[in-house]
């Protein structure tokens, strides 16, 4: 029984040295404004100009073929509307025909842009993000922070804090070019003949 004792107390003022082994440090907080760094940074800004470009293309060409099928629509709609219940001829049934296969063409067409764009959209967000998270780590290491906070989900935060320009610069150092032209998708393999 003594033994037990002897053993459970030495098990006591041990308690304390080990509790204290297990405390963390204090944390030494930094901010970033992530969305601020990725679009400020000078490459990430040439490559978003480069993208809205591309949207603004893209809008033009929705805008033309709206504009091009509306025209052509009333048309035909007017030249249906002429026929006062008549079943049309020949020439305006292949006219609509016609018409209903460019409205698909039109369709496919803007449905490849648009997801080109996206594939584009989302290579440069990827680019930008592949170098945004070694810069973070750096400016965490150099700047002697333990947390990184993105300031987007801090309420509020002392100006001291925030490192935005420290990793606007780690990213102009990084990351000098963005493509905003994602690689061709890779083709499904087709199964060769026997």
């Amino acid at each position: 029984m003594t033994k037990f004792m002897i053993a459970a107390t030495a098990a006591l003022l041990a308690l304390p040295t080990m509790a204290s082994a297990q405390a963390l440090p204090a944390p030494i907080i930094a901010v970033v404004d992530v969305q601020r760094a990725t679009s400020t940074c000078n490459a990430c800004r040439t490559a978003l100009t480069q993208l809205e470009a591309q949207a603004t293309s893209l809008r033009g060409l929705q805008t033309s073929l709206q504009t091009s099928l509306r025209t052509e629509a009333t048309a035909i709609q007017a030249a249906a509307t002429a026929l006062a219940g008549k079943q049309p001829d020949a020439a305006l049934t292949a006219r609509a025909t016609a018409f209903e296969r460019k409205q698909q063409d039109a369709q496919r067409q803007l449905q490849t842009r648009e997801q080109t764009f996206e594939r584009n959209r989302a290579h440069v967000l990827q680019q930008i993000g592949a170098k945004l998270e070694p810069a973070v780590a750096g400016v965490l290491t150099r700047r002697g922070a333990t947390v990184m906070l993105d300031a987007a989900s801090v309420v509020r935060f002392a100006p001291s804090v925030d490192v935005t320009n420290d990793v606007v610069a780690a990213l102009n150092a990084s990351l000098t070019t963005i493509s905003t032209t994602a690689p061709a998708q890779a083709r499904p393999a087709t199964p060769q003949g026997r």
